[in-house]
């Protein structure tokens, strides 16, 4: 199972969301695969910390391979490094992915990284993918190359405008490229169940059919402790509120896997 995170509006969690649930997911026993395609790398120093300074290898140099002719191509495999975290893998990011964007775009290597996740596909139980806060070349190879989509959502009504914008996006990108992709649901972060506009905003999208996913995800200083020590909640606080919502979460999207659908 594929899932990339997307949203086009920077500063929603998406980072945090990928990696706490790839690191639930990895506790549990799943073969899992985080791709870090954000230039700036918050999900690669999350999830290694001051080791994401020694790399040699990352997503940058497998796309500026693709974009060469080599007798002898580095496999999807030499570009994969591990983690502190047991079962847990990361393609790591570059801030080179900046400067390769244009070329690639250009030459139309959109499906790139799918080939590379086949080349892969027996290895991994689970792989997540996050994104830049932009729709560009990166964010359409990673919907192009997943199953399911995870929509961050902040709680203000700048955040539900975006939304139906992202969302016939991703239905351009299922049409025309992915049909498999499906929106598996929305995954409501910084919510502040005493606060009358979270609570009013989530009840309007839930009233309009909208894949809404529970548990919604609880504020706290926590989170920023966990960026900053590079420990995935499960492994800095396993008994907090946040970290059981991250699990109870993933526990949703499981039982969506043993189902085969989506978010109703």
């Amino acid at each position: 199972m594929r899932r990339v995170v997307f949203n086009q509006k920077g500063g929603v969690g998406k980072s945090t969301i990928t990696c706490n649930l790839a690191a639930v997911s990895a506790q549990q026993g799943l073969r899992t695969l985080v791709l870090d395609l954000d230039a700036q790398g918050n999900s690669t120093r999350y999830l290694l910390g001051a080791q994401a300074d020694a790399l040699s290898a990352n997503l940058a140099g497998f796309f500026d391979q693709t974009l060469k002719f080599n007798l002898h191509p580095r496999s999807t495999a030499e570009f994969i490094v591990p983690t502190p975290f047991e079962h847990l893998h990361l393609m790591p990011s570059s801030p080179a992915l900046d400067e390769l964007h244009g070329k690639l775009e250009s030459r139309y290597k959109i499906y790139k990284l799918r080939d590379a996740l086949d080349e892969v596909a027996d290895r991994y139980d689970r792989i997540y993918i996050d994104t830049p806060p932009a729709l560009n070349f990166y964010t359409r190879s990673a919907l192009i190359a997943a199953d399911r989509c995870l929509v961050p959502f902040d709680c203000d009504d700048f955040s539900r405008r975006a939304l139906y914008t992202l969302l016939e996006n991703i239905q351009e990108i299922q049409a025309d490229h992915n049909r498999r992709l499906q929106v598996e649901g929305i995954v409501v972060n910084q919510f502040q169940a005493r606060a009358s506009l979270p609570r009013k905003v989530v009840a309007e999208l839930v009233a309009e059919g909208l894949p809404v996913l529970q548990p919604y995800l609880s504020p706290s200083v926590r989170i920023k402790e966990s960026h900053e020590q590079a420990l995935p909640m499960v492994h800095l606080d396993p008994k907090h509120r946040l970290t059981q919502e991250f699990i109870a979460l993933h526990a949703t999207l499981q039982a969506h896997c043993a189902s085969g659908t989506q978010s109703p």
